[in-house]
């Protein structure tokens, strides 16, 4: 007879219990072993083929005062070494792509039309659909295909070809953000006053040209240009100008705005981040809504009630600013309510003849003749108004009543930075003749160190962009822009 112990049931259970437990707990370490053994193995054989992103520019995302401000030290891995945009700018630029160009450019397929392009009449949005996500820019996020088109060499001579341009336009568009680069501030801006608009245009001449914080040659003075305009609008609550209160003011903030606002579309979609910039974008882009005059225009100091002077010239820049705001993806409230009274804000403002008037239907200035059509086509174009009766006659005014001949009275810059953008917009014969009296009368009226030669005040025009200083550097802003036109924007049938 042989004796066995027996377990009482609670025994026994809790006995099973402890296997069990001892069980899982063997697989999970023995799981836990093999996912560590494999990650040691991934860092081992994967580590070779990563590249760390770059922390190109360090900064503190607060708004210290002018004496606290301070440059950081500069680190990077990448061939582009830019260095702090300056003590009163540093920012943090997190650069994730390894490219050591302006942008990687992808497969896309985006017509490019012949010069002989366009009926006139079919001008598609202006600037692609928008917004944040597909569709917006086709293969390369919301990018609008005209900006994807500046990015590439061989697309930027090929669109010149066709359109109507020639390798001297690039050579000469290089030679002047060369010399742009070298009369920069050490905090980035342009211009002896009026900074933030002369800083806006600087940028956006680069931008045209598709240079952004990334670029090679450009990169520091582009980035540089970007972090002065961020740090005006972060100290003043998104407000651009130098002085509100000044005439000036509301075309400086719209041009500073529109800068920063494809700014933010090229960094956004190439995920390049510039603290504060899509912040003071959005504030700089709403200001302007909702400062609009009750007219539908926008008044001088962004004034309301019956004494504010509002003009076509004025409701331009607010426009363009509004259109580039729309394709960043932000969230703005009623721009398109307001860009649609900006519209109607040119419905009375056109001559019998085609030509758009300055505060009415009159012409304005010494030229004797509407050197503002440009700005109302253009504004109709870029909202959708392309197949609008005034189009087709604004356009028709400029083929009959523009000319350009340098240090005369013909040569107004500013009407035909507009215009050029208009004609090339409406594509064929229109544009095609707008381009003959153009194109050649710029390029041989540059200097060999870039910059362009003085359009004589004495000669009846306005002396904003004439003489040395600033009048030169606007004026190789507005002569840059004009040649940029090629590929800046597309014209209709690539739409």
């Amino acid at each position: 007879m042989s004796l066995h112990a027996q377990l009482s049931p609670e025994a026994q259970a809790r006995l099973d219990a402890m296997k069990r437990n001892s069980t899982i707990s063997s697989i999970i370490i023995a799981i836990l072993s093999l996912v560590l053994i494999g990650l040691l193995l991934a860092f081992v054989f994967i580590k070779p083929f990563l590249k760390e992103t770059p922390v190109i520019v360090s900064y503190n995302a607060s708004i210290p005062t002018e004496e606290n401000m301070e440059t950081k030290k500069v680190s990077t891995n990448t061939a582009q070494k830019p260095s702090a945009p300056s003590s009163s700018s540093a920012k943090v630029i997190a650069a994730m792509t390894t490219s050591n160009v302006a942008i990687p450019i992808p497969e896309v397929d985006v017509p490019s039309p012949s010069t002989d392009f366009g009926n006139g009449d079919d001008f598609g949005d202006g600037w692609g659909s928008g917004g944040d996500g597909a569709g917006g820019g086709g293969g390369f996020g919301a990018i609008p295909a005209q900006m994807r088109k500046r990015c590439s060499k061989e697309d930027r001579i090929q669109r010149l070809t066709e359109t109507g341009g020639n390798e001297q336009c690039e050579e000469a568009v290089l030679k002047s953000l060369r010399w742009m680069k070298s009369t920069q501030a050490a905090d980035g801006s342009w211009g002896g006053g009026n900074k933030a608009a002369m800083t806006g245009l600087g940028l956006l001449c680069y931008l045209g040209h598709c240079e952004t914080p990334l670029s090679e040659e450009f990169g520091e003075s582009c980035l540089k240009a970007m972090t002065f305009l961020i740090n005006h609008g972060m100290k003043n609550n998104g407000m651009l100008a130098d002085n509100v209160a000044a005439h000036s003011g509301c075309y400086e903030h719209a041009i500073a705005a529109y800068a920063l606002a494809e700014s933010t579309t090229f960094c956004k979609q190439l995920n390049i981040t510039v603290p504060n910039l899509p912040e003071v974008t959005q504030k700089a882009g709403q200001l302007i809504i909702d400062r609009q005059h009750e007219n539908g225009g926008w008044a001088y100091e962004y004034k309301e009630g019956a004494g504010a002077h509002t003009d076509t010239s004025i409701v331009g820049w607010q426009l363009q600013a509004l259109k580039a705001m729309k394709v960043t993806g932000l969230d703005f409230k009623n721009l398109a309510r307001s860009a649609s009274r900006g519209i109607e804000f040119f419905d009375d403002k056109q001559n019998e003849d085609g030509g758009y008037g300055y505060t009415g239907k009159n012409p304005v200035g010494q030229a004797g003749f509407h050197t503002l059509t440009g700005v109302g086509v253009l504004c109709l174009q870029i909202w959708g108004k392309e197949s609008n009766a005034g189009v087709r006659k604004g356009a028709k005014y400029i083929e009959k009543s523009f000319k350009l001949d340098w240090n005369t009275k013909d040569s107004d810059l500013y009407a035909h930075y507009y215009a050029a953008q208009a004609m090339m917009n409406r594509g064929g014969t229109e544009w095609k003749k707008y381009n003959e009296l153009m194109r050649d009368e710029v390029l041989k009226n540059q200097n060999a160190d870039g910059t362009w030669k003085d359009v004589g005040q004495g000669a009846g025009v306005g002396g904003a962009f004439s003489g040395g200083g600033q009048g030169q550097f606007y004026r190789n802003c507005l002569a840059t822009l004009m040649l940029e036109v090629y590929y800046r924007f597309l014209p209709s049938s690539a739409h």
